[in-house]
């Protein structure tokens, strides 16, 4: 075969056989090269697919503005609850939180232990101490006495004094 392009690029000489056979071979590796390549496009299609479907075939676009939409009531849930909490917080700081309850018979009767002393205080240690004193003609005697900072604001007697000390201990119990 005499061509005047190959002879033009110095391939005057060459065999058409030769040039045939490795035109069939490089059209086979090619066909092998689209076989894998479109191997991969039918996986990725199918990745894309899956990817693409979302709960009853909703689109992808609705599936992100459904999840913005809850992130942002999340949000604001959780700024309601910080909120509350630290409103919770500042509100038991005023309750009563420590407790001392202290029992005794005010006359050495033999009827038992019905006297009490009862403190009752908030975080700050302020509160109220009240005592009920049991008399042994079945009268009862009722006072209360103020704490501020863990302090009466009248002298305490030694039960009172008992119950004050069990309050502010009851912390260090718990």
């Amino acid at each position: 075969m005499n061509s005047n392009i190959f002879n033009a690029i110095g391939l005057g000489t060459l065999d058409p056989g030769i040039l045939f056979l490795v035109l069939i071979l490089l059209v086979i590796v090619l066909l092998v090269l689209v076989i894998i390549q479109g191997n991969r496009f039918k996986k990725l299609e199918k990745k894309y697919n899956k990817f693409m479907q979302g709960k009853e075939a909703d689109s992808l676009e609705d599936e992100i503005i459904g999840l913005f939409h809850d992130n942002r009531m999340i949000r604001s849930e959780n700024e309601k609850n910080r909120k509350d909490i630290i409103d919770i917080n500042r509100r038991m700081a005023r309750t009563f939180q420590k407790v001392g309850l202290h029992k005794y018979d005010a006359f050495n009767q033999s009827g038992g232990k019905l006297s009490f002393a009862l403190c009752l205080l908030d975080e700050s240690d302020n509160g109220v101490l009240l005592n009920s004193v049991h008399s042994t003609d079945g009268i009862n005697y009722s006072y209360s006495k103020d704490i501020k900072a863990g302090i009466a604001d009248v002298e305490l007697s030694g039960e009172e004094k008992k119950a004050l000390d069990m309050a502010l201990d009851s912390v260090n119990r718990r």
